[in-house]
């Protein structure tokens, strides 16, 4: 179908106007036109091209992504943006589903091409982390943990999160001297490097990532760790022996929806009948769980994602003997580490770019950080910790210290959790748990 850019912008005008909650301006050519005007969000998008209309209106959120990497516009408050198109689920949807539709079986072709076989998930997780050891030194702190923190303070700095997110998952698994430890993911070592240096353990870590795990060997070094630490190069499916503990931390977003009850089945077959795992994982709610739709982070940043929902989870965990004893979603912490990457990202610019990074690199990482951000701010992301365990663990009786579940508007961008204060987290059983976060 061929059309002008008038009739473009004439149809995306026409989507933007059933936005209510929230206020969208749109400048283009001198001319603002002002969408919604409920609710306290509020943003301004500047279009410097009126090929961003056509892209808009044609590819969705991917083309208006694809759109804001070539400069076609930007925004005052790109996460804001965000989450007003997130808190207007029938406009987004929309879009999405109108002229959109008649590309929409490129990107679904694209998708399946990144399926996560063992030698697929070795091409994906390059792809992503073979940006450099450099970049990532840039935006994360000093643990170099690229997950979401847990901020006990407000004063908690970013490496006072990610220390703090190792310890809570360790209490949760009541970690000793005496245990040995399988770490799926390994990242750069910070879990490992905690485990072991803090709490004696002895842990085997796994990455695929030939970048990840030589700077990890680095720092295993360093920290004078190589007797408690075993850092494997192996895809989780090939892991060999029997352990205590077993930790995940946002690796499951790299399996692929297709091996999720084999990655549960892998954990159980690797943990002793005593055993417990804690499994930090990235989510999404239920009804928005499409596995094979293509996506911004599954087509640009992360190639072969997928984020589960709970009920997918629980579904394939269903064909083990693990148990699910324990369960905290710690979203709004997941908003504010965003944004605090976010910030660091912006700032370091001028390294990244002598590193050979160039705008439009730029502008994608913005636009990634940013659309994360603002779908934990809006809980349409999740972030969760379970614990899990064999058919004979003996349960600690109090997980964790309460979380906060707010931030002032200085800490954090996304909205006060309704649900008030936090709560102590304790243990409970496979049919009732306590929620806080």
């Amino acid at each position: 179908m061929r059309f002008s850019q008038a009739t473009a912008e004439r149809a995306v005008h026409a989507r933007l106007a059933a936005i209510e909650e929230g206020t969208l301006e749109v400048r283009h050519r001198g001319a603002t036109t002002v969408f919604g005007g409920g609710g306290d969000l509020r943003a301004s998008v500047t279009v410097r091209d009126p090929a961003f209309f056509t892209a808009l209106a044609m590819g969705g959120h991917l083309g208006a992504a694809e759109s804001y990497v070539r400069g076609e516009w930007d925004a005052d408050d790109l996460t804001a943006v965000v989450r007003i198109f997130l808190r207007n689920r029938d406009v987004l949807e929309a879009i999405e589903t109108g002229w959109a539709r008649a590309v929409q079986p490129i990107a679904w072709a694209m998708r399946a091409l990144r399926r996560n076989t063992r030698a697929g998930s070795s091409r994906n997780i390059r792809a992503h982390y073979d940006l450099g050891n450099e970049f990532f030194a840039l935006f994360l702190d000093e643990t170099l943990t690229y997950s979401a923190g847990v901020l006990e303070h407000p004063g908690s700095t970013l490496a006072d999160a990610s220390t703090a997110k190792y310890e809570r998952l360790c209490r949760k698994l009541a970690l000793t001297a005496g245990d040995r430890v399988v770490e799926i993911g390994s990242g750069w070592g910070g879990f490992a490097l905690h485990a072991a240096g803090r709490h004696g353990s002895r842990v085997t870590t796994t990455t695929i990532s030939p970048a990840q795990a030589a700077l990890a060997r680095e720092r295993v070094a360093a920290a004078g760790l190589g007797s408690r630490i075993d850092l494997l190069e192996r895809d989780y499916r090939d892991l060999e022996g029997r352990f205590d503990k077993l930790v995940s931390i946002e690796m499951i977003e790299a399996v692929g929806h297709q091996y999720y009850r084999e990655y549960f089945e892998c954990c159980a077959a690797l943990l002793e009948p005593h055993g417990l795992a804690a499994i930090q994982a990235i989510t999404i709610q239920d009804r928005f769980y499409a596995p094979d739709r293509p996506d911004f982070i599954n087509r640009y940043v992360f190639p072969g994602s997928c984020i589960p929902s709970v009920a997918a989870l629980t579904a394939a965990l269903a064909h083990t003997d693990l148990r699910l004893v324990h369960f905290e979603d710690i979203t709004p912490h997941y908003a504010e580490t965003l944004r605090r990457w976010r910030e660091r990202f912006e700032a370091a610019w001028p390294a990244a770019r002598a590193l050979g990074f160039d705008e439009r690199f730029r502008r994608l990482w913005r636009f990634y950080l940013c659309y994360s951000e603002g779908g934990f701010a809006e809980s349409v992301l999740g972030s969760v910790q379970l614990v899990l365990a064999k058919p004979h663990a003996t349960l600690p009786a109090a997980i964790a210290p309460a979380l906060p579940t707010r931030f002032t508007p200085t800490e954090a961008t996304g909205r006060a959790d309704p649900r008030g204060e936090a709560r102590p987290v304790r243990m409970a059983d496979t049919d009732e748990w306590e929620r806080a976060g």
